[in-house]
């Protein structure tokens, strides 16, 4: 399972403390809720691009004692599942969806010129479908304005909020991610089916 900690500060100062492994432990396991069961549990390595850094960042795991279940704890300045940052992906989308500007210029905004076609399409095709369960989700959050469409109020909700906090706000209070989950995931990586509701006689 992936939590999220908010984190200020550069990437080079997040790779620095996150070596400590007390630093950022949460005081609770979020999956069978038992207090202070979390220990160290060494880190997996990922890709991340964001405006000024293209590498890899070390993301800390910790397992649980009781339940034996290893919980990750993400940045959030990283989208689960995503290469490309919360800042890098919010540029981009705002300056193609909501200033209405062509690719490339979309792709200078978020400072990946050499962006390929396909990944903003990628990221504009997801985001149109997320709109409408976002404007829904984030009501509660932000200021609910006049917009032509779903995906123009959805831009300007998060926009209002900011793109990390409305990260942080989906996907730790909701399991919900700015970008839709894929196909085949639910929020602990496992397929699901909802049952019809039967009434009974």
């Amino acid at each position: 399972m992936q939590m999220l900690h908010p984190f200020c500060g550069s990437i080079q100062q997040y790779e620095q403390e996150v070596s400590d492994p007390h630093r950022y432990r949460p005081d609770r396991c979020p999956l069978c809720h038992a207090k202070d069961p979390l220990r160290a549990h060494g880190f997996y390595r990922r890709t991340l691009v964001d405006v000024q850094y293209d590498g890899s960042i070390r993301v800390r795991r910790y397992l649980c004692l009781l339940c034996k279940r290893t919980v990750s704890l993400l940045p959030d300045f990283v989208l689960p599942y995503l290469r490309f940052s919360t800042q890098v992906i919010g540029l981009f989308l705002v300056t193609r969806l909501l200033r209405r500007r062509p690719l490339g210029a979309a792709a200078a905004a978020a400072f990946q010129t050499d962006k390929p076609y396909q990944r903003g399409q990628f990221w504009v095709r997801r985001f149109n479908q997320q709109a409408p369960d976002l404007c829904a989700t984030m009501a509660s959050s932000a200021t609910v304005v006049p917009a032509r469409d779903l995906l123009t109020r959805a831009l300007q909700m998060i926009e209002a909020i900011g793109w990390i906090p409305a990260h942080r706000f989906l996907f730790a209070e909701l399991r919900s991610h700015l970008l839709g989950w894929p196909r085949f995931l639910v929020p602990h990586g496992c397929r699901f089916e909802l049952l019809p509701i039967s009434s009974s006689s």
